[in-house]
């Protein structure tokens, strides 16, 4: 699996425009598996990268979103509700995308907020996609 997502990561950073950074999160654990970045970051904030990603997807508070949105819809599977989330700062976007066949696997880019929104999603999702195993 490291293998794996060593190159998901690698291909995330050379492949999505104007990538600044990329990572792969375990939601199971709330561990970063990897990072590729153009600045260095003190550990912490690495950690807290991870922590944040667990929090944006399975936050207590969105897991009763999710719940109530399946129970609204009569959906009984357990798949997450939430598959991407699109943060923007100041200077950088973010996306945190779920890999589709396995949903423990969040992959993070960032990038400069100058950049083509549609252009991120539609490389990000292919590098990911091709990653999972479709």
């Amino acid at each position: 699996m490291s293998d794996q997502v060593t190159a998901l990561v690698k291909n995330l950073r050379n492949e999505v425009p104007d990538c600044l950074a990329a990572g792969v999160v375990d939601m199971a654990t709330g561990m970063l598996l990897s990072v590729d970045t153009v600045d260095t970051h003190p550990t912490e904030v690495l950690d807290l990268l991870a922590g944040a990603t667990l929090d944006l997807f399975q936050g207590r508070t969105v897991v009763m979103i999710e719940d109530l949105f399946k129970e609204r819809r009569g959906v009984s599977t357990a798949q997450h509700y939430f598959q991407e989330i699109l943060v923007n700062s100041d200077n950088l976007t973010h996306l945190f995308i779920r890999n589709t066949q396995n949903e423990d696997i969040v992959a993070v880019v960032v990038c400069r907020k100058s950049l083509n929104v549609g252009m991120l999603f539609a490389q990000a999702r292919r590098v990911v996609k091709e990653h999972s195993g479709h």
